[in-house]
């Protein structure tokens, strides 16, 4: 049995898909972009801002599932142009501890939605 994650302090989904998915005790997270929850409008004044709200973004669907960044096991990131990827390292690894940071993937794509420059889903265990 599969339970739908929705909150309203990350960005409603623009197409037919939910925040996350909740099965057996695992937590599996769409893929998350700039977008503040609050306004509507994408976050895109620097890499760094934009990497934080996508961060944010996922926060608030852990949160929503009862879960934090210690639980995830996975995450996915999604880049437009790899030079960016110090920046975006440095944003997305302050929400981790070292020690128990999830397995990763890092992959430069031709296109993301809405011309965004960074997108990131996530997989956390219960």
């Amino acid at each position: 049995m599969k339970t739908i994650i929705t909150t309203s302090k990350a960005p409603a989904p623009i197409g037919p898909y939910n925040q996350a998915v909740l099965v057996n005790g695992m937590l599996f997270t769409s893929g998350q972009i700039a977008f503040d929850p609050a306004t509507g409008n994408l976050i895109l004044e620097d890499i760094q801002s934009e990497t934080k709200q996508v961060m944010e973004n996922l926060k608030a669907v852990l949160a929503e599932a009862e879960l934090t960044f210690e639980n995830v096991v996975k995450t996915s990131i999604f880049i437009a142009d790899m030079n960016d990827f110090a920046k975006i390292n440095e944003i997305y690894g302050a929400y981790f501890n070292d020690e128990t940071a999830p397995a990763r993937e890092t992959v430069q794509v031709a296109c993301l939605p809405k011309n965004v420059n960074v997108e990131i889903s996530m997989i956390a265990v219960k």
